[in-house]
Parts: structure tokens; sequence; C-alpha cells
């Protein structure tokens, strides 16, 4: 999550986000192969879509956050990422899958703001870090993504966050200085949990709709992007979860098994 100017107390981060690291992938059913992820249909046919994919028209959505040493993606180093799968339950409901998290070695020429080391507590210098270059780190969270978007039926990852367009910026930046081949995400389109939470809850404040979710906060975990990643997975799940209670209707299941527009948008988004 960006800085946004209040200071929090320093902590050194010991293993951190690498917690989410041992067994994440495992647990969350995907591997460190690289199958492609974009399966092309041979015929004119719309693919039969079923599960999170019909819900939400062949995207698989899935929680980023990053920690970074500025709000300039260009400039300022990408510190901390989180990845939080999206899967969806035989019930309908979304619920998490294990996250994927590592510390990043800022790249080479990267500045650091000391008021963003204040704000988010880390320090990229500390000795248990078990920091990695750019492009492993988007090996660590990108592969595993992709092999869930192959196999959910979906056609490309959707980036879900809190100011999402902030965390998508960092990785897109990131992306393209370490020329790593295929990205899963959308270049653009978002979920932002900002404007979800201000709907279902009136809160625009991560710590604030998750309380107001019933989720609870922990503000010593605050600003590490695991913890971040986590609760604003569970928030984006249970915004959906409560939208599907409240309509009846369920537009997304008449509409989205084809996949298929009525209104000649299909080449939108």
């Amino acid at each position: 999550m960006p800085f946004l100017g209040a200071v929090a107390e320093p902590r050194g981060r010991r293993g951190g986000a690498s917690r989410g690291l041992d067994g994440a992938r495992e647990a969350a059913g995907f591997g460190n192969g690289d199958a492609d992820p974009y399966p092309v249909s041979m015929n004119n046919e719309e693919p039969l879509r079923q599960g999170i994919a019909q819900r939400f028209r062949g995207f698989l959505p899935v929680v980023v956050d990053v920690e970074t040493g500025g709000f300039d993606p260009q400039r300022h180093a990408l510190l901390e990422v989180a990845a939080v799968i999206i899967r969806m339950r035989p019930d309908g409901d979304l619920e998490s899958s294990a996250p994927l998290a590592c510390h990043v070695l800022p790249f080479l020429g990267a500045e650091i703001d000391p008021r963003a080391l204040a704000f988010n507590g880390i320090d990229p210098h500390h000795p248990f870090r078990d920091a990695v270059a750019e492009h492993e780190a988007l090996s660590r969270i990108l592969v595993p993504i992709r092999k869930a978007v192959k196999s959910t039926g979906c056609n490309r990852a959707v980036l879900v966050g809190h100011n999402a367009h902030f965390d998508l910026g960092f990785l897109k930046a990131a992306v393209e200085r370490t020329g790593f081949k295929r990205n899963p995400f959308h270049s653009f389109s978002v979920f932002d949990t900002v404007t979800l939470g201000g709907l279902m809850f009136g809160q625009t404040v991560l710590a604030r709709a998750a309380r107001a979710a019933g989720l609870g906060w922990k503000n010593s975990e605050a600003h590490s992007a695991i913890y971040d990643a986590e609760q604003t997975a569970r928030l984006f799940c249970a915004v959906v979860n409560r939208w599907r209670e409240l309509d009846p209707d369920h537009y997304w299941e008449i509409t989205g098994a084809t996949g298929r527009e009525e209104d000649g948008l299909q080449g939108v988004g």
C-alpha cells in the first residue's frame, strides 16, 4: 500500500513476507512449471465458462499488495510484494488461497524515500530479509498466477488492490525493467477495494473497511505486503459474497457462461 504521510513504528521485519513462501505455492495448488496460460480455441465457438471464470467474464481476481520506497514506480524501489489468488468454493462463495510473498532487492539505481520507510517500517538492509532480485520475485509471484489462470479456465488475471493502480503501476514497472515475459495481469483493468469498501460499508480506508466488515485489524501487522494482501482479499471476498446474497437474479450466471455480450462491447476491457 502507498504511504500517506503518517509515521508507523519501525520494524526490522525479520522473516516478514517470506513466511508466505515455504509451501505457499503448493498449498494453493500451483507448481513451478511454465505452462501456457492462454489456451486458444480452434473454432469460432466461445468456450463454456464455469465457476470463477463465469463470475468475472474470464478474469481471475488476484489480490496484490506492494510495499515500496516511494510513490514513483520508475524511480522508487519495490521492497515487498504479496499476492493472494481468489478461488471459488463449491457453494459459489469466494475465499482466499494461501499467499505468495517475498522481499525484493532494490533495483540498480533505485531511490528510497526515508519517509516511506518510516511509514512501512521496512529496513532494506536487515540481514534476515532474504530479499531476491526483481526478476526472481516476479517469477515466484507470477508463474503460479499464470498456472491458476489456466487451471480455472480464465483468460487473464485482474489485479485486486486497495488503491489498486498504485500496486499495478509498480508491478508493471518491474516487469518492464526485468523484461519478464507473459505478465498474466490485465494491463489496466483492476478491482479496487477502495470503491467496493465505500459502496458496501461507507469506508474507504482499508483498516476501517475491514473492521466494518467484521474482519478485524491489527495495527502491529499493517503495512507489510502479506498482511495487507490477506486483509484486502478477505474484504474483497466479503463484499462479493454479500452482494451475491443480496442479488437473487445472479445476472453474471445468466450472461457469463458463454462470455457473449449482447451490446456489441465484446472487445472492451
